[in-house]
């Protein structure tokens, strides 16, 4: 369970980094991920495409 601690009453500031730490936690993504099913070919294409994505990120950050 994430949990923020609120100083100085600065609530605004507080629910920011709530945010923040519920993006980081990933659950945003592991709920749009469960929110219907998704065929096994479908699962494995994605992910293929999320593989090459990574490559070419990679590829430019070590090419520069």
């Amino acid at each position: 369970m994430t949990r923020v601690e609120v100083k100085n009453g600065n609530v605004e500031y507080a629910l920011k980094r709530f945010k923040l730490k519920v993006q980081r936690s990933g659950v945003p993504s592991e709920m749009k991920k469960r929110k219907e099913y998704s065929k096994p070919g479908v699962v494995r294409r994605e992910a293929k495409k999320e593989a090459i994505k990574n490559a070419r990120r990679n590829n430019r950050k070590h090419n520069n």
